[in-house]
């Protein structure tokens, strides 16, 4: 439903955007939303909202006027336990928190964890080739992310890091509007929040991690304990659950496309952006909201001071006004502009990795497999926040 609109007025949607229905297939909503105009308010959650990729892009650049500073999740309780994540800030004391961040992401300490990818994934593309059916996400995209990401935190090796996936997808899910769905993800955010006060500590995080170069900051009294935490928790949770979502998705993606998949084999150099493409068409991160702090008009549109916008990185992602048939999945479109990652202050400081971990195992699968097919219908568990697979019946030849 719509309401007509004066020139300054926002146009209304009544969309239920965060139903299960809606989240399952949220394109035709997404759609819908950007032909209403550049902002529309959501009547079903008292939130605005931003779809379109001219409006996106500029607004996770301008934190002047859309802040995180109030949180970037949709419900109170969610941002006042995010109080002191530098996802929860606007510089300049985001800088300072995210300098540490990005010291203890270096090319060198990512390296040492990762150490050789290229043997890594070709071995594990080795195992599953032998086997000729495998589940896509907890064979193929789960493995790489899960050893090398918690390595890199430095959380110790032991039986709780399976558990850690299922926090930080609940951790995920309790960011978004107040609703039973959303309050029923609350006992993963408090075990999360639980091992990290008990497992994130100095004493028993790996030698040289992240972990270990973020409490340095502590001592060196850059950042809190506290920002420490939530900084490795930030990280935990889009380190993992969101690579494996990104590269799982392409290669659901892929199979789908058996004349793009033909294209990767012929071309391995195609590899980056297949996976770019596949982040474009499946956003692992389909929302995250800021608050404006003065009125903000757009195209004679005005978001008044003070409101709770969603930024729709999935719909930016898919707009026909900015990547000509935005439905179509094709491995040579090479969309290194899409919001994917973010972008502005806020950009996923992991990127680099999650590429790396992906590029090498879409790699070792075009030099070893001639088809990709499906053997089985693909599950997904909605999620407020993330979009991914759980699970990926695969075939190989």
């Amino acid at each position: 439903m719509t309401t007509a609109t004066t020139a300054s007025s926002v146009p209304e949607s009544d969309v239920a955007l965060f139903s299960t229905e809606s989240l399952l297939d949220p394109y035709p909503h997404y759609a819908t939303l950007r032909g209403l105009g550049p902002a529309v308010y959501l009547t079903e959650y008292d939130m605005y909202g931003l779809f379109r990729y001219e409006h996106v892009r500029p607004a996770l650049v301008d934190w002047e006027r859309f802040s995180s500073a109030e949180g970037i999740a949709m419900n109170a309780p969610t941002n006042e336990r995010m109080e002191g994540s530098v996802l929860r800030m606007d510089p300049p004391r985001q800088r300072v928190v995210r300098k540490v961040f990005d010291d203890a992401l270096r090319p060198r300490f990512v390296r040492k964890v990762a150490g050789d990818l290229e043997q890594l994934a070709g071995r594990l593309v080795e195992s599953l080739v032998r086997r000729g059916e495998f589940d896509g996400v907890a064979d193929f995209a789960r493995k790489l992310p899960v050893d090398i990401v918690l390595d890199l935190i430095g959380f110790p090796r032991d039986e709780q890091r399976e558990e850690i996936l299922h926090w930080a997808l609940g951790a995920f899910n309790f960011m978004g509007p107040a609703s039973d769905h959303q309050y029923a993800s609350l006992p993963e955010v408090e075990a999360l929040a639980q091992y990290l006060v008990t497992k994130a500590t100095p004493e028993k995080l790996l030698p040289d991690s992240f972990g270990q170069i973020v409490w340095e900051a502590v001592d060196r009294g850059e950042i809190t304990e506290n920002e420490a935490l939530l900084t490795m928790s930030a990280y935990a949770c889009a380190g993992v659950d969101t690579t494996i979502a990104g590269i799982a998705s392409t290669l659901w993606l892929l199979a789908r496309n058996p004349d793009e998949w033909a294209e990767v084999r012929r071309d391995p150099t195609t590899v980056p952006g297949a996976f770019l493409e596949g982040l474009r068409v499946e956003a692992p991160v389909q929302f995250f909201s800021r608050v404006t702090t003065c009125d903000v008009e757009l195209d004679q549109v005005t978001i008044p001071a003070g409101a709770r916008v969603v930024l729709s990185y999935g719909s930016a992602n898919r707009d026909e006004r900015h990547y000509p048939d935005p439905d179509r999945f094709r491995v040579r479109r090479h969309p290194s502009d899409s919001v994917a990652f973010g972008f502005g202050v806020h950009t996923c400081p992991g990127r680099v990795l999650a590429s790396m971990e992906a590029h090498a195992l879409f790699t070792a699968l075009a030099e070893r497999v001639e088809t990709i097919e499906l053997a089985g219908e693909p599950t997904r568990v909605p999620n407020n926040i993330t979009r991914g697979l759980e699970s990926l019946p695969i075939r190989v030849t």
